[in-house]
């Protein structure tokens, strides 16, 4: 297939990293990055008017949309691949010359933090939803959309493998992810326990004052292989769940053991279905069990190690890369409900979709 795919395009984005599942199954993708918009960069003007009005900048958007409208001339693609373009207009987006138009949603659709009033009312007329959520589906389908499929996260081996440690430190838990509400005080109850022995990175957690008075390690995000050399550095890698996205799991239930590092993470269906507790991985679901995890850990290094390869093992070897998930999205697309006929293609010469190039080279393994 021809694939003209909107995302954000910044390295160690899940965007990036879908996008070239596509490419690595065999289709021709062109991407219109769209960063300017969903996230500009800090004091830029762009940023400054969406501080001032709660908006995008109507000039970034038009310069996007003014790029996707020049890529599809050109490109003539048999599907516009959204990856969560809520705040681009939806009826330019849905009017691009392809055959199938497809929106992915990473996040929770109920949460008003993912969507826009003008997506939801466009939604119905996608030709397919792709969500993460399996709670979305039912909700999804109950909103009027057209088709909708579940995916899980996943991983990309290009950032996400083992690494060699940068440094002889080691910290007995660690955390890497967005500082959020929900996470906060637990975060910085740990610190305090565990003090110098942990290490928590990610957005936010700079500006938290309580963080400071313990003796954690506190640093900025990290992204690429970047990421995967921290998890190198810790012994329990602890995963968090955003409870405003209602997650059950999420792309660190893949990430972490891909990059070789112990998952240690909350207790949901999800993650018992993908990792075996104490053999693949460790779930909890009070901070008590959790303190008990880490104490075992910090006695048992090396038999927490063989857990971690076990996890590594299961994860990699059960097709969870992005390049799976491409092709899972490309056969849903073969679906009666999902499928149009030739006769309603909206470029002429635009080669009409064979399920048979869901299955091409994967250039991904090495």
């Amino acid at each position: 297939m021809r694939i003209l795919y909107v995302g954000d395009d910044w390295v160690g984005s899940n965007a990036r990293s879908l996008a070239d599942g596509f490419r690595q199954a065999g289709h021709e993708v062109v991407v219109i990055d769209s960063t300017p918009v969903t996230l500009p960069t800090r004091l830029s003007p762009p940023w400054l008017y969406a501080k001032a009005t709660h908006r995008r900048a109507p000039w970034a958007v038009e310069q996007v949309h003014a790029d996707i409208e020049r890529a599809a001339a050109d490109f003539r693609p048999d599907l516009l691949f959204a990856f969560k373009s809520v705040h681009l207009d939806q009826r330019r987006l849905l009017d691009t010359p392809a055959r199938l138009h497809v929106h992915y949603s990473p996040d929770d659709v109920a949460n008003p933090e993912n969507i826009s009033p003008e997506y939801l009312a466009h939604e119905s007329e996608w030709d397919l939803i792709v969500t993460t959520k399996q709670h979305n589906v039912a909700e999804l389908r109950d909103r009027g959309a057209r088709a909708v499929t579940f995916v899980r996260s996943a991983y990309d081996p290009a950032w996400h493998h083992p690494a060699a440690r940068r440094g002889a430190r080691q910290f007995l838990l660690g955390f890497i992810g967005v500082c959020r509400p929900d996470r906060r005080d637990h975060m910085v109850a740990l610190a305090r326990a565990y003090g110098d022995r942990m290490l928590v990175r990610g957005p936010g957690w700079r500006r938290v004052p309580e963080l400071r008075t313990t003796r954690a390690v506190v640093a900025g995000p990290v992204y690429g292989q970047h990421y995967s050399a921290v998890i190198a550095d810790i012994t329990a890698n602890l995963v968090l769940l955003n409870s405003d996205n209602r997650d059950t799991h999420t792309c660190r239930t893949f990430e972490v053991p891909a990059a070789g590092g112990l998952f240690v993470g909350q207790r949901t269906d999800e993650h018992a279905e993908l990792l075996r507790d104490t053999v693949e991985c460790f779930l909890f679901t009070e901070a008590a069990e959790l303190h008990e995890i880490v104490r075992w850990c910090a006695a048992h290094p090396e038999q927490a190690a063989a857990v971690a390869a076990a996890g590594y093992r299961r994860i990699v070897d059960g097709g969870h890369r992005y390049v799976d998930r491409a092709r899972e999205i490309i056969a849903s697309l073969e679906q009666p409900t999902v499928a149009k006929p030739a006769s309603e293609i909206a470029v002429a010469g635009n080669t009409v979709f064979s399920g048979n190039t869901a299955h091409g080279a994967d250039e991904s393994q090495s």
